[in-house]
């Protein structure tokens, strides 16, 4: 859970959106452009995209990959069930009864908004409704890391 301190963000301003650096902008809206740069590039069939699902009434949506035990989103590779109960520990913080559902996804909707509306309570943008293409921008975060835990 990432709450962004830019001041005056609003995440409905493409710029101040784009401006964010490079984590905190996958961390608060583009997480799912990250999780299929990062499948394209390091594809397995174990690898999965899983949707943190908040429950109705809250917010706090966010999407990773995981494989084996492991998971990667911003943070970069975590074990995956350390990964999953910090979010939940740090959503929780901000909403207090915050819960969320594990719902794994098809990987054709993380870049397909069309795709995605198909699933109930998912919206994504393509890459290109961001100020400018994000796929890009994640392929280049993705650099950053090292080579795969766990294949």
């Amino acid at each position: 859970m990432y709450q962004p301190r830019t001041k005056n963000y609003c995440k409905s301003d493409p710029a101040k959106r784009w401006n964010l650096p490079d984590r905190v902008f996958f961390a608060c809206g583009a997480c799912h452009i990250l999780a299929h740069a990062f499948i394209d590039r390091h594809t397995t069939r174990t690898m999965q995209p899983l949707w943190l699902r908040p429950f109705e009434g809250y917010t706090g949506s966010h999407i990773i990959v995981i494989w084996n035990e492991w998971a990667f989103d911003y943070h970069g590779y975590s074990k995956r069930t350390d990964l999953i109960a910090h979010y939940f520990k740090r959503a929780r913080q901000r909403w207090p009864g915050w819960n969320a559902e594990l719902t794994l996804l098809p990987r054709n909707v993380l870049i397909s908004e069309q795709k995605s509306k198909e699933i109930k309570g998912l919206w994504l943008r393509e890459p290109d409704q961001f100020l400018h293409n994000a796929l890009p921008r994640a392929e280049r975060y993705l650099d950053r890391f090292g080579p795969l835990p766990g294949i």
